[in-house]
């Protein structure tokens, strides 16, 4: 039975560069992939009705799990709604990725909801990724880096 996982990250960062890093195609490349895994974005068309590919390949192995979507809603700094479906047919499904931003004191608060993930992926799993995940986020948007 599918089932549903949210997670919350507060980051110290302003909404505008937490956002910056969910849409840029070379951050997500950067911290979206859990551990031992790369991220590829083969697609990106970030725009109501447009859609985007990625994989995640292990890093030992060199084996990749393709999987894509379009883009339901997108509200800058705030709301990016998308549906997500794996290649692998193990794997089958459709699921709603649904992430928000809220501006709290200490800088952004994140929040990733994944409707209808499918049982052959541990929740636990699923939230260990996420965790190292929103590390490498944080490492990418929190420090202010000026230049000059």
């Amino acid at each position: 039975m599918p089932y549903t996982l949210t997670q919350i990250r507060i980051l110290r960062a302003p909404p505008e560069r937490v956002w910056r890093g969910l849409t840029d195609p070379a951050a997500l490349a950067k911290w979206n992939a859990p551990d031992g895994f790369v991220a590829e974005v083969h697609e990106f068309d970030l725009r109501e009705g447009g859609t985007y590919r990625m994989a995640f390949r292990n890093f030992t192995t060199g084996q990749s799990h393709g999987f894509g979507g379009t883009w339901r809603e997108v509200v800058p700094h705030e709301r990016l709604v998308a549906t997500d479906r794996f290649d692998d047919p193990n794997l089958p499904g459709e699921m709603i990725m649904t992430y928000r931003l809220r501006p709290v004191a200490m800088g952004t608060e994140l929040t990733v909801e994944q409707q209808g993930l499918p049982d052959a992926i541990p929740e636990d799993a699923c939230r260990l990724g996420w965790q190292q995940s929103f590390d490498a986020l944080a490492r990418l948007v929190e420090p202010e880096i000026r230049e000059g």
